[in-house]
């Protein structure tokens, strides 16, 4: 198992993780905030955080060894230190944004209606609602319009006669927006789940349960009264089924489609993990459809957004642009075929692995080490790809990752017998024919290419090549099947074969296909 994987299961404690998170100003504003309190510098919720802030993995067995706190006591002691880092946070300048104002308005609003200074709070309510308004954020102006409904039938102003009215149809407006916003967002959802949980579409039956459950819960809408949340969860939700579906022109149009909504800077700092997001699917389906001029413009745009600081940074988002970036600069060296210049980012990669891992999902980690892999099988340092291939493969820690597992071990063969490991590919085949065995999506691309690479053991030397061009000629009729092609978005087989019917290494097979496709 991984380096990451276990020290993961060590820290895995929320309040642990929290501590971890908190930047140098963010751990000055607790001190500070907690000395505003008054008698609460020595107070044991203090010294837990102080004690917890220095120590390098949760032990719960050290932390009461300590004095600080009884086994008793240390649950509530936690969930108060929470509580009190939260409120900290949320006293943060760099935490003010506009849904956090426009909540804090409301709050200040509420307190005021409850004192009975109706006035001072339908003041208050007006101007968080042309906030809210303003900044897209319909459901929190709802709920500011609803309040607003409550005092109006106790404090009637008598300056519009039509108050009422006016309050009723911005609230069915709302509404109206909240409903089509909710509806889109589930769908988007739950077509990525779906995505995640089953993998493509591959046979005829899932295309027409997943093209009718598409149809079946888009609701109905204006696209000219849309919004900008809204219309960005319909693309969303559109880029999700044709991901599913394997239309990946269609997810270059969708993905265009998310990224220009954000045509201004305004949006970019209100939403920046909604234009992350928008930004790496762009990049994704430009690598998908093998677009390398866009690719290159869209990741140095990217780079150059991120060098001049115009996508707000913070702990959430800084995380996100190390992951899309630097998949998308490994995706870079592989479409261009020039792996071993991509060789510098594994370090990188590795210390922010190394810096995140608190944070940081173990699905994405075994997808960079994939990304690795490839990059070294590229290079042809196959012992260094068998190397990261195994952190997958002895990775007890992925859900959702089946073809990630599936095409780690066909790669893990093809690195072996590459190697020269011939004395081993007989127990990796028989283990990964084992494990794929226990897929129930099993591809013909994949059972194809099994078969062919045991039998490569009983073949003379001298019949090498034309066993490659046999086994090349099987696999490629599936290379632009609906259902099978998606075993070459993992792994180019193909690729690697005419590498060997060739004679080449395989970046100049790549090298050579991009020519051709730029011609």
């Amino acid at each position: 198992m991984s380096k990451y994987v276990t020290s993961a299961n060590q820290q895995n404690d929320a309040l642990f993780v929290l501590i971890k998170s908190l930047t140098k100003s963010e751990k000055r504003q607790f001190n500070l905030y907690v000395g505003r309190l008054g008698g609460n510098v020595d107070a044991k919720f203090f010294s837990l955080f102080k004690f917890l802030e220095k120590l390098k993995a949760y032990d719960e067995k050290v932390i009461i060894g300590t004095g600080i706190v009884s086994k008793q006591q240390l649950s509530n002691l936690k969930a108060h230190l929470y509580k009190q880092i939260l409120i900290s946070l949320r006293l943060n300048p760099a935490h003010k944004n506009v849904r956090i104002q426009i909540r804090e308005q409301l709050d200040f609003a509420t307190v005021l209606y409850q004192k009975g200074l109706y006035k001072q709070s339908l003041k208050l309510l007006d101007k968080a609602k042309n906030m809210a308004l303003e900044n897209e954020e319909k459901n929190i102006a709802y709920e500011i319009v609803e309040l607003e409904k409550v005092i109006e039938t106790q404090y009637i102003t008598r300056s519009l006669s039509n108050r009422a009215d006016q309050l009723s149809i911005q609230a069915k407006k709302l509404s109206q927006h909240n409903v089509i916003a909710s509806k889109l967002s589930n769908l988007s959802l739950q077509l990525y789940s779906h995505l995640l949980q089953n993998g493509y579409v591959k046979n005829e039956d899932e295309l027409q349960f997943v093209n009718t459950y598409f149809s079946d819960r888009m609701p109905k809408y204006n696209y000219t009264e849309l919004g900008f949340r809204e219309r960005l969860w319909l693309n969303k939700a559109h880029l999700w089924h044709s991901f599913l579906v394997q239309d990946f022109l269609l997810s270059y149009k969708y993905a265009k489609k998310c990224v220009d909504l954000f045509d201004n800077s305004k949006l970019i700092n209100l939403h920046p993990v909604f234009y992350l997001k928008s930004k790496n699917y762009f990049l994704e389906a430009s690598f998908l459809v093998k677009n390398l001029t866009v690719f290159t413009q869209e990741l140095t745009h990217f780079e150059k957004e991120i060098d001049q600081k115009l996508i707000p940074m913070n702990t959430n988002t800084e995380l996100l642009i190390f992951l899309y970036l630097y998949s998308n600069k490994l995706h870079l060296h592989f479409l261009k075929g020039n792996f071993e210049k991509g060789e510098y980012l594994v370090g990188i990669i590795n210390d922010k692995i190394d810096k995140f891992k608190n944070r940081l999902d173990n699905h994405y980690v075994v997808l960079l080490y994939y990304k690795i892999a490839c990059l070294y099988f590229g290079m042809g340092k196959n012992k260094l790809c068998i190397a990261y291939l195994q952190k997958i493969i002895r990775s007890k820690n992925i859900s959702a990752a089946e073809d990630l597992q599936c095409f780690a071990r066909i790669l893990n063969l093809i690195a072996h017998y590459e190697c020269g490991l011939d004395y081993d590919l007989e127990r990796q085949f028989v283990e990964t024919y084992k494990y794929l065995l226990k897929m129930e999506n099993l591809q013909e691309v994949q059972k194809v290419f099994l078969t062919s690479i045991k039998d490569l053991n009983d073949v003379f030397p001298h019949e090498i090549k034309n066993e490659f061009k046999k086994i090349h000629a099987k696999l490629k009729v599936f290379e632009n099947h609906p259902y099978e092609k998606r075993a070459f978005l993992y792994l180019d087989i193909l690729s690697w074969l005419e590498s060997k019917i060739q004679n080449k290494p395989i970046a100049e097979i790549i090298k050579e296909k991009n020519r051709l496709r730029i011609k």
